[in-house]
């Protein structure tokens, strides 16, 4: 290609790139691209389901390997001795959940010596 051609290619990727990175930001199109890829993440993920009965909880989650030789990624995450979540999309996202979670957990036994309630989480 052209010199010219190249500067076009780049052009077209710095364009699209600055609509790219923010959830906050519209592209010309009127689309958030930050949603619409994690729309994307959570269609590509496994299934999850949670069951709840008034003694007990269940969570189940399908594990989906890329291929035979890749490693499986944990689904079910423990948050607290009363709690767990499941993942359906993208884990790297729902372990920085997992962990806020956690501090919240700890920082309730820490300032009222209790477990904190499901509900605020």
């Amino acid at each position: 290609t052209s010199a010219g051609g190249r500067s076009q290619i780049r052009a077209g990727t710095m364009f699209r790139n600055q609509y790219d990175n923010d959830v906050t930001v519209w592209s010309p199109q009127g689309r958030i691209h930050q949603i619409e890829y994690a729309m994307e993440a959570v269609k590509q993920g496994s299934a999850t389901v949670g069951l709840k009965s008034k003694t007990h909880a269940v969570l189940v989650a399908l594990k989906r390997a890329q291929s035979e030789l890749a490693a499986h990624q944990k689904k079910i995450l423990h948050v607290d001795n009363h709690i767990g979540i499941s993942i359906a999309g993208l884990t790297a996202d729902a372990r920085l959940l997992c962990n806020f979670m956690r501090q919240e957990c700890l920082d309730s036994r820490f300032v009222f010596d209790r477990p904190l309630p499901v509900s605020p989480l």
